[in-house]
């Protein structure tokens, strides 16, 4: 894990990129939840720049506040509360994790940082050629899928007969793999390429942003991502048809995150 320096030397501008490990260094979740707290008191305090850690998480479930009971593994994998906002997600080898911590003016101005973590990971997309979007009412990054007419119908069915349009909580994990959400893409359903959830404190942001490149999104299927039950999640390399590692993309998303972090106009909410 790489430190970061203290001193009595002025903080420098700009946001400065930290890599807590990758691959075999992978990082467990509660050593990186530790250092994203010591990292956030030192900016709080003014002794560092804006910082954003990055890194591949080892396998874990996390579950932010608003996560209900019915959106957890049904075989009791163990799953980390955490103090971010949003739902229940997975991290592990093959998804690229930041969390940038930035002070922010006050009153801060929750939704618009989002936006920027988005717009980076678009632009991100964009470069490897896979068109990201927003979709409205759900954060993150996503990749939409065909009119409803023209996706395929499930397990021999029309839409017409498709279970969740009936039953608000139907459980994909209980009905087989042509629901599951790593399959969204093989349904033509919207699917999320990249899930951000922050907290702010003091004015400081912590948690951020989780892209997924070469992960086995299986992973997903044990649980209803972000607790949203009508769309799926991707990955880089599934959209593009080959590999894409980490490696690949480290520079990418620094070089955007820090464009559209650092040129931003930061303002406080308006009130």
């Amino acid at each position: 894990m790489t430190a970061i320096s203290r001193g009595e030397t002025p903080v420098p501008e700009g946001l400065r990129f930290v890599h807590l490990g990758f691959g075999t260094d992978a990082v467990e979740y509660e050593s990186a939840w530790q250092e994203q707290r010591r990292v956030h008191a030192a900016r709080f305090a003014d002794e560092i720049p804006d910082t954003c850690l990055l890194l591949e998480h080892q396998a874990v479930y996390t579950a932010g506040r608003r996560t209900s009971e019915d959106e957890r593994p049904l075989d009791g994998t163990p799953v980390v509360d955490v103090d971010r906002g949003g739902k229940i997600t997975w991290h592990g080898p093959g998804q690229l994790v930041g969390y940038p911590i930035q002070k922010l003016p006050r009153p801060v101005d929750v939704v618009a940082h989002v936006r920027r973590l988005e717009e980076a990971l678009i632009r991100v997309c964009a470069e490897f050629g896979v068109e990201g979007t927003r979709v409205e009412g759900r954060s993150g990054v996503w990749v939409l899928g065909d009119p409803v007419e023209q996706r395929p119908a499930l397990g021999g069915l029309q839409l017409d007969f498709d279970p969740r349009t009936a039953d608000e909580l139907f459980d994909p994990r209980l009905n087989g793999p042509e629901y599951a959400p790593s399959n969204a893409g093989q349904r033509g359903e919207d699917r999320k390429l990249a899930a951000i959830g922050i907290r702010v404190a003091k004015g400081v942001t912590m948690h951020g942003f989780a892209l997924n490149v070469n992960p086995d999104t299986t992973s997903f299927d044990k649980i209803v991502p972000c607790g949203i039950r009508d769309a799926g999640v991707a990955s880089l390399s599934g959209e593009l048809g080959r590999e894409v590692t980490i490696a690949e993309v480290l520079p990418v998303v620094e070089k955007h995150l820090g464009d559209v972090l650092e040129n931003a106009v930061l303002l406080p909410r308006a009130v």
